[in-house]
């Protein structure tokens, strides 16, 4: 196989992730994010790189959003959700992370691949991408091009890009307010 097919049909995995997104939950993700006072986010490993994507997407928008582990991520509380990633399923970690959120009265969202796992049975609201994790990634289950959960973490991005166009539609911020935002420190 070739780059070019290679790159085709990784590109063709990602798009098909996504394009199967229930358009509700995407709808429910923007609903919740544009009421919460404070957002944290959190994710492990490749998926918590994509989560910190989304969480500085988010500050561009201008909503209160920390990445857990940061020296400023504020606690949360009531009012506020923490978004937290487990394309497999659960992680130790998130699901400790949920307990913490929970007991403090904040609402969890869970982005995964596996909506019966338990971070996102524990969580208030689940956005399903449906793609290929470290769950699913050996055997006869195994089907993406992509190692591991690449292709997951690769649909992600996409959709985490299309909640935030979403979410400036519903918020009314322009391309420009998001720009303004953007770091001058590079």
């Amino acid at each position: 196989m070739t780059l070019s097919d290679l790159a085709a049909r990784a590109a063709g995995e990602i798009r098909d992730a996504v394009a199967a997104i229930d358009p509700a939950a995407l709808q429910g993700m923007v609903e919740e994010l544009a009421q919460a006072r404070r957002i944290v986010c959190y994710g492990v490993g490749r998926e918590g790189l994509m989560m910190r994507a989304l969480a500085m997407r988010l500050y561009h928008m201008g909503l209160d959003a920390h990445v857990v582990g940061d020296m400023s991520c504020p606690p949360v509380g009531p009012g506020d959700l923490l978004v937290v990633s487990a394309g497999p399923g659960g992680f130790s970690t998130v699901e400790g992370l949920i307990g913490v959120a929970r007991k403090a009265g904040a609402r969890v969202a869970c982005v995964t691949a596996q909506p019966q796992g338990p971070a996102p049975r524990a969580a208030d609201r689940v956005f399903l991408i449906p793609a290929q994790t470290m769950a699913n990634d050996q055997g006869a289950a195994a089907t993406s091009v992509l190692p591991m959960g690449s292709l997951f973490e690769g649909a992600q991005y996409l959709a985490f890009e299309l909640l935030i166009l979403s979410l400036r539609d519903h918020l009314g911020v322009t391309p420009e307010a998001m720009r303004a935002r953007h770091t001058n420190l590079e």
